[in-house]
């Protein structure tokens, strides 16, 4: 958990947009991409724009997961990586133009974001209930089957050329999920509307009666707990990247479960969360998981260098942010 939606929490009530101030918060939960999804939400139409905001929003979300969801068998990208090292597979307009954004993912970040990394995700199984350290053969093995580039594709057809290679959506899809159901909402006329799935969230307009949407940050020394509360309002994605729960401790030492592919192993930089305010969910999610990657010097400079962005690095004893990340903070 990185966010806690404080939208009730909101101090002294301010206009809200043009014709909602009087509306209802609506609320929509469902679980889908492994974890709680949610939809906050004002509908100005009234019930029957409700029903069909949410019809569009949920059965997006269930066709997305269905196709590129790694653990599912029947999904595309199941089959993709099942044929790996034999056959192409072919692939329609919609997956070219995914792979297409893994290019400039990949490129963007210099090779941290890799779609290529399960072998390594799978090696470091933070979920194992008896942990134990991979050899190094086994880490060079994984990382010879990862990198982006040796991925061949050709129009309508993709094909992973070594057995053992597979794709995984999982460092950018809820992201990508996030700024496609606000779309949807703004298609259904839906201009008042907080899209939180699993804590990575796109922000649009404001809640009703209330001047932003208050998002608490968690503690990660105290999970579930918040040390301070940001207030987005109007456009604006925010998401977060940190290793204190999904993690495994050995001698001591503990190892998350966000692997650097260059490297075949967990960053272990001393940051414990990094946390980023950008214009799409999706930007966030990249630029925090990223910036986390590469420590709290590199990860900040990182996260100036995108117009727009903010964010800050936390270690267990400092932080580190950009110039602008307090003027989100309503409270510490």
């Amino acid at each position: 958990m990185a966010f806690i939606a404080q939208s009730h929490r909101a101090p002294d009530p301010a206009p809200s947009s043009a014709g909602t101030s009087g509306l209802p918060l609506r609320k929509r939960v469902f679980p889908a991409l492994g974890t709680q999804c949610e939809l906050q939400y004002a509908a100005p139409g009234g019930d029957a724009q409700a029903a069909e905001f949410e019809r569009q929003a949920v059965g997006w979300v269930e066709a997305f997961e269905a196709k590129y969801s790694r653990f599912r068998p029947a999904s595309l990208l199941s089959r993709i990586n099942a044929a790996a090292g034999i056959a192409w597979t072919e692939v329609d307009a919609e997956t070219e133009q995914m792979f297409k954004l893994c290019d400039t993912l990949a490129f963007m970040t210099q090779g941290v974001l890799d779609p290529t990394a399960l072998p390594l995700i799978q090696l470091w199984n933070w979920k194992n209930p008896q942990p134990s350290l991979p050899a190094a053969a086994q880490i060079g093995e994984a990382l010879r089957l990862v990198g982006w580039s040796k991925v061949r594709r050709e129009a309508g057809r993709v094909f992973l050329p070594e057995k053992g290679m597979a794709l995984d959506f999982g460092g950018f899809g809820k992201e990508y999920a996030v700024d496609i159901v606000a779309q949807i909402a703004t298609g259904c006329g839906v201009a008042d509307v907080l899209v939180d799935f699993g804590h990575d969230l796109r922000a649009l307009g404001v809640p009703p009666g209330r001047p932003a949407w208050h998002i608490g940050l968690e503690d990660p020394a105290r999970p579930g707990q918040a040390w301070a509360s940001v207030a987005l309002a109007g456009n604006a994605g925010i998401a977060s990247s940190g290793d204190y729960i999904r993690c495994f401790v050995i001698d001591g030492r503990r190892y998350g479960h966000i692997i650097d592919p260059r490297t075949g192993w967990p960053v272990f930089n001393g940051c414990t969360q990094a946390t980023v305010i950008a214009a799409t969910c999706l930007q966030a999610g990249v630029l925090a998981t990223t910036a986390f990657v590469l420590g709290i010097a590199k990860g900040v400079e990182f996260i100036q260098a995108c117009p727009g962005a903010e964010g800050m690095l936390l270690t267990e004893k400092a932080r580190a942010q950009t110039r602008g990340f307090f003027r989100y903070v309503v409270s510490e």
